[in-house]
């Protein structure tokens, strides 16, 4: 085994290279969490078509991307904000809300942290607990919230656990942050991957409550994270104008907004998605279930955690033991509260997914 001292993100495929030296473009990441679809087939066809959009400037406030936006997840569209990737929207909704200390849901994606602490503010986290399948225990949580706190960060399907929190407990969670001025940010970009996806979003939750802002993508569900394409819901209308007051026009260029009005209206694609990833995410639980050596924790993503109860086994061994079969999983070492006993991995195709159940597995 390699010995090295980096922790690969899904997109560090040339660190890989320089490491392994594996041509990067004969890995199959599953770290980073993409649509193994690609980008649909009606996209492909269709925006090469419209190259010509390029010699014209976008409308700024991108009105008929945002209508196309609002009917696919079912809110006004003057709800919404648009932005270059979610990872923007983050970085400008921390910018104008200036918390002074955030609390983390954890483990979880490290972006949040970062750009909090870009902006001045500290975080603490309140850890999932193991025992509990990373779940979050609503009663226990809240009871943590008080007028100190001004954000409360939640990853929803959560990154790296896929476990996900019910709209009924979002309701709950969003009454008490209420009572004690606390605003919500909440990370959706897996929530389409859900099964259950509609009992999952708080998107519905923005027509009550004006202490929450969702973000999403089309980097992962789309399989488009170079298309740069992000938006955010709010019913905050005092918080939309801030944003778009600061952040800069035309940050979403003339293909992306094109590319976006076929994405969101590809209902076959969508569709596709949804079916591969609930029966792979269904058959790869029950399969890792069944080995003593591994405990899956119930996914809602399409993604998967997974604990290695075997002594001999440790994550630096297995992302070893796959990268030199060309497949990429993640480490899962350095997110907060985890340690070399934790792998996570992505949904392929049912072949490519069978490739590294017998890497695994073996």
């Amino acid at each position: 085994m390699i010995q090295h001292k980096d922790h690969f993100h899904g997109s560090d495929l040339e660190k890989i290279e320089q490491i392994y030296g594996i041509r990067k473009e004969e890995i199959v990441s599953f770290s980073a969490n993409v649509n193994p679809l690609g980008v649909s087939s009606l996209l492909r066809e269709t925006l090469s078509n419209h190259i010509d959009a390029i010699t014209t400037y976008p409308d700024r406030e991108y009105t008929a991307l945002r209508k196309c936006i609002g009917t696919y997840v079912g809110t006004d569209y003057e709800n919404i904000i648009m932005g270059n990737g979610s990872t923007e929207l983050i970085s400008l909704f921390i910018q104008i809300q200036h918390p002074k200390k955030a609390l983390i849901i954890g483990p979880t994606y490290s972006e949040y942290e970062r750009e909090i602490a870009l902006g001045g503010g500290a975080c603490l986290y309140y850890p999932l607990k193991e025992e509990q399948d990373f779940a979050l225990d609503v009663n226990d949580f809240t009871a943590q919230l008080n007028e100190s706190i001004d954000l409360v960060v939640i990853c929803n399907p959560n990154n790296p656990t896929s476990g996900a929190i019910c709209q009924d407990t979002m309701r709950t969670i969003l009454d008490v942050c209420k009572q004690n001025d606390i605003f919500v940010m909440t990370d959706e970009t897996y929530v389409e991957f859900a099964d259950n996806s509609q009992r999952i979003s708080s998107i519905p939750l923005t027509s009550y409550y004006n202490n929450i802002i969702i973000l999403r993508g089309t980097s992962k569900f789309f399989a488009a994270p170079g298309l740069r394409l992000g938006y955010a819901v709010t019913g905050n209308r005092d918080l939309i104008k801030a944003i778009n007051t600061r952040k800069n026009p035309w940050t979403i260029n003339s293909l992306a907004v094109i590319a976006g009005e076929i994405m969101f209206r590809d209902s076959s694609y969508i569709a596709q998605t949804r079916a591969l990833i609930s029966g792979e995410r269904a058959r790869i639980y029950e399969a890792l279930s069944q080995d003593c050596r591994f405990k899956a924790y119930p996914p809602s993503g399409n993604f998967i955690l997974v604990r290695l109860l075997d002594d001999a086994l440790t994550s630096e061994l297995l992302f070893d033991r796959a990268i030199r079969q060309r497949m990429m999983i993640r480490d899962c070492s350095t997110f907060p509260f985890l340690s070399n006993k934790y792998i996570r991995f992505c949904f392929m195709t049912p072949e490519m997914n069978d490739k590294l159940l017998t890497c695994l597995l073996a």
